[in-house]
């Protein structure tokens, strides 16, 4: 049963950080690209970033491009999304999964990031 739990969101002024993880279960970890999305009210879900399995070139949409930084711990099973600079336009709830067509049916929780202008 696959499991995708984020954590650590929260509420920041503008020009501030936060990382992001997510730990992720019930499949070969390590033997997929990992993705983070983002979903903001009354919007639909955006891909942010996405890593590869194993070496290779990060992706990332151009609106977070400088700003944020997605990185992977294939021995404790998680992906993480280093945000900074962070604007009032990046607040939503985030979420992990495997990029595009390949997602899990089953999302995690995602979890809520505010900036504060």
């Amino acid at each position: 049963q696959v499991q995708l739990v984020e954590s650590g969101g929260g509420l920041v002024h503008a020009g501030g950080s936060l990382r992001l993880s997510c730990a992720a279960s019930g499949f070969t970890f390590s033997k997929y690209a990992m993705s983070w999305y983002r979903q903001a009210p009354g919007k639909e879900r955006e891909l942010v970033a996405t890593i590869p399995s194993v070496g290779g070139s990060t992706i990332y949409a151009d609106s977070v491009k400088g700003r944020f930084t997605i990185s992977r711990d294939n021995g404790k099973n998680t992906v993480y999304l280093q945000m900074n600079s962070l604007k009032p336009e990046d607040t939503a709830v985030y979420y992990c999964n495997l990029p595009g067509r390949s997602a899990f049916d089953s999302w995690g929780q995602g979890t809520q990031v505010t900036v504060s202008s």
